[in-house]
C-alpha cells in the first residue's frame, strides 16, 4: 500500500488503479500514477515504491566478484538485503516532517542499498567511480522517472587541490550540486542534503581530515549548508572521535576538532564480515587494531553543529583555531601554560584563571568546550597576528589537504 495523504481527488483513482494491477498481476509503477499523486509525493520528497527486486546476497557478490581489483584501494560493499534494509532505516531516523533532503550514496557498486533507498521512496543520487558498475545502475537509472541519478565520480576525491582542472572520477562539489539540484541554504537551516558512504579504510583519516578543515571554513561540501554524513568507518576510528578527556589513546586534535563541529550519532554497528570487498580472494582486508577494539563498522551520523560559529571563531579565522588545537595535542601531556609560552603569551598563568582553567593541566585533560574559549580569548591579543602563526598555519593545511 502506498503511504501518505494523497491528493484531493487522487484517492478513488488510486485505488482503482491499483485494483486493476493486481487483477492483472502487476506492480503499481510509478510512471502509472495519476499525475497530481506523482507532483505531491515528489513535492514532499517521497517516491511511490518503484517496487524493484533487491539481489540477494550471493548474486550482489558474483557481481563483486566480477569486477577486477585493479586498484590497491580496499572497497566494501553493502550486499545483504537484510544489512540493506538496516541501513535505510538508520539513514531515515531521525528525519524532520515535511521534504526530505536527497540521499548522495557514495560508491553504491552492486546497487542493494541503491535498490532499498527506491523502495523506501528516498530519491538517490548515486556516485560512482567504477565503470563496471555503472552500466547497471544506469539502466536501473533509465527504467525510472526521475527518482534515481547516476554520476561518474569518486567521492574520495572530491575537490581535489590541483591547479590544473581535475579528470574524472575526481569531481567538484559545485558541478555535483549544480547535478543533484541542491541549492545552499543558511547555515543554521535544515540539512540541505544526506551523504552515505563507507569509507576506505586506508583513507579513512585523511578523508575525516579533509572534511574537518572544509567544515570550519565552509568550503567544499558545506558552501551549501549544514550538510549530513553518514559514513561507515572503523570501529577504532569511532573510538577516537568520541574519545574523553585524559584518554592517551584516544583523545587526540581530531577528537576536538569533531566533537565540537559535529554532533556525532552512532546509529548501527556491523561486523567486518557482513561486507563484500573487491579483492580477488574475496578476503575481508580487516585492520588490525593493537590497543583499540576494532571489531565492526560503525555507521556514524555527523551532523554540522548549528552554534559552531559563535563567539570568536568564524571560517575566516577557523584555520587558526585548528593548527592551535594540533599544537596543543601534539605532545598530549605537555602542560597548557608551556605551550602558551611557547607562543610568547606573556600572560597566560592570567588567561587561565580568568577562565578557571588549572595552570597545571594537561593537554590532553583539556574539554573541547575550553579549547574553544581559550581561543576566543586570545582573539584579542596580538598573538595571531605574527607572521610565524600565518606561515605555519598554511602550510599545515596545504599538507593536510593534498
Amino acid at each position: 500500500m502506498l503511504a501518505g495523504p494523497a491528493p484531493p481527488g487522487a484517492v478513488g483513482c488510486c485505488r482503482r488503479l491499483l485494483a486493476a494491477a493486481l487483477a492483472a498481476g502487476l506492480r503499481p509503477l510509478l510512471r502509472g500514477l495519476p499525475p497530481c499523486w506523482v507532483t505531491a509525493r515528489r513535492a514532499a520528497g517521497q517516491w511511490p515504491n518503484p517496487g524493484l527486486r533487491v539481489p540477494e546476497a550471493a548474486e550482489a557478490e558474483r557481481l563483486v566478484q566480477q569486477v577486477q581489483h585493479t586498484g590497491v584501494t580496499v572497497r566494501r560493499f553493502i550486499a545483504c538485503p537484510q544489512l540493506a534494509r538496516t541501513v535505510q532505516r538508520c539513514l531515515q531516523s531521525g528525519a524532520s516532517p515535511g521534504s526530505q533532503p536527497v540521499l548522495l550514496e557514495c560508491g553504491p557498486g552492486p546497487g542493494v542499498l541503491t535498490r532499498t533507498l527506491l523502495n523506501a521512496g528516498v530519491r538517490v543520487v548515486a556516485l560512482e567511480n567504477n565503470p563496471a558498475f555503472l552500466a547497471n545502475l544506469q539502466s536501473l537509472e533509465n527504467s525510472l522517472d526521475g527518482q534515481l541519478k547516476v554520476i561518474y565520480g569518486d567521492f574520495c576525491r572530491l575537490d581535489p587541490l590541483v591547479t590544473e582542472t581535475a579528470k574524472p572520477p575526481a569531481v567538484y562539489s559545485e558541478k555535483l550540486f549544480e547535478t543533484m539540484g541542491v541549492a545552499a541554504v543558511p547555515w543554521r537551516a535544515d540539512t540541505p542534503v544526506k551523504i552515505f558512504g563507507i569509507l576506505p579504510q586506508s583513507k579513512e583519516r585523511l578523508i575525516l581530515w579533509r572534511h574537518l578543515f572544509a567544515l570550519y571554513e565552509c568550503s567544499s561540501i558545506y558552501r551549501y549548508g549544514r550538510a549530513e554524513l553518514n559514513l561507515f568507518i572503523s570501529e577504532k576510528e569511532y573510538k577516537v572521535l568520541t574519545g574523553k578527556p585524559g584518554n592517551a589513546r584516544t583523545y587526540q586534535a581530531i577528537t576536538v576538532l569533531c566533537q565540537l563541529g559535529y554532533e556525532i550519532q552512532l546509529l548501527h554497528m556491523e561486523p567486518w564480515s557482513s561486507f563484500f570487498t573487491n579483492l580477488k580472494n574475496g578476503g575481508l582486508a580487516i585492520p588490525k587494531s593493537v590497543w583499540l577494539p576494532n571489531d565492526h563498522l560503525c555507521l556514524v551520523r555527523l551532523t554540522p553543529q548549528q552554534n559552531l560559529f559563535t563567539g570568536g571563531l568564524n571560517p575566516k579565522n577557523s584555520p587558526i583555531f585548528v593548527f592551535m588545537v594540533k599544537q596543543c595535542l601534539a605532545k598530549p601531556k605537555s602542560r597548557l601554560i608551556d605551550r602558551l609560552k611557547s607562543w610568547s603569551l606573556d600572560d597566560g598563568s592570567q588567561l587561565l584563571r580568568e577562565l578557571e582553567i588549572p595552570e597545571n593541566a594537561q593537554t590532553r585533560n583539556v574539554y573541547p568546550e575550553d579549547y574553544k574559549r581559550i581561543f576566543e580569548a586570545l582573539q584579542s591579543s596580538n598573538i595571531f597576528t605574527e607572521n610565524w602563526w600565518h606561515d605555519e598555519v598554511f602550510e599545515n593545511t596545504r599538507n593536510i589537504n593534498l
